[in-house]
């Protein structure tokens, strides 16, 4: 099982979150956006013949900024609202029930609710008895540069450029496999790689772009920093996205969900959602 945030500290992205959040609004005006589409506009999108009347949703409340408890201790977060626009989508009622991240298969598997919600990876699930939905979110890789460098920065030609990445992970070994005449700068952890572009040690960083999204606008940053380029959704690095597991005896769930998730995004409620909680977009 995995979680796309598992390098960041939970406390500072719900903070983040919180803020963030707080000024979608002013930021989506200010800046347009681009909003991802992971639906075909052309495809076939019939309402099931079949919808639940209730669909209890299982998640984890420590994964910021999907699912968390907000500083007044109430449950929110970009997951928490597609649940319920999901089933407000599809007239069903609607619970979500917390759970610890380890227990979510086994709690599906036992029928203590429908459908999972929270990031499972579909690799660590697939000798699992499940189902998932098309993705709702994909998780790319991103550049960020100093804002003086980003009109001039090639990502098609970083011979002789100094590329911070996390030692050991998936972006060094993508810099590594497709940027060979790169000075590939691996580092200990994202704070060091960030740091690197920001002290002028490196030209460029390659990382999480969700993650960057939320250290851009902070204090941390210092307004040094800004996306260029990409997003990466490379085959085998980057192209596992996020969906929703349901259990594979209840295939009528799993369509009356993807039907849903087209509709929202269809009609606009996905991209209100998304500003919501991603005003600087990772894409």
């Amino acid at each position: 099982m995995a979680r796309p945030l598992q390098e960041l500290s939970v406390a500072i992205l719900i903070a983040a979150a919180c803020l963030v959040a707080s000024m979608a609004g002013a930021a989506a005006e200010d800046n347009p956006v681009r909003v991802p589409n992971f639906w075909d506009p052309k495809a076939v999108n019939d309402r099931p013949a079949t919808v639940p009347d209730k669909i209890q949703f299982l998640a984890t409340d420590d994964y910021p900024p999907f699912v968390f408890r907000d500083p007044q201790g109430r449950l929110t977060g970009f997951n928490v609202d597609l649940a319920r626009a999901l089933c407000q989508e599809l007239g069903s009622s609607c619970a979500l029930r917390i759970k610890d991240f380890e227990v979510l298969v086994p709690a599906l598997e036992e029928e203590e609710g429908d459908a999972i919600i929270s990031g499972l990876s579909r690799e660590a699930a697939a000798t699992r008895h499940l189902n998932f939905t098309e993705d709702y979110l994909k998780l790319p890789a991103r550049f960020v540069v100093q804002k003086d460098e980003a009109a001039d920065f090639d990502e098609q030609d970083l011979a002789g450029k100094t590329i911070a990445v996390v030692a050991g992970s998936r972006y060094e070994a993508f810099a590594a496999r497709f940027w060979p005449d790169a000075d590939i700068l691996s580092l200990e952890s994202e704070r060091a790689a960030r740091d690197a572009v920001r002290n002028g040690t490196a030209d460029a960083h390659f990382g999480d772009g969700l993650g960057l999204s939320f250290w851009l606008p902070s204090n941390a940053a210092e307004n040094c920093c800004t996306f260029t380029g990409g997003p990466w959704l490379e085959a085998g690095y980057f192209d596992e996205g996020m969906a929703i597991a349901t259990r594979r005896d209840n295939p009528e769930l799993a369509a009356a969900l993807n039907y849903a998730l087209r509709q929202l995004y269809q009609e606009g409620v996905y991209r209100e959602l998304y500003l919501r909680y991603f005003p600087l977009s990772f894409y």
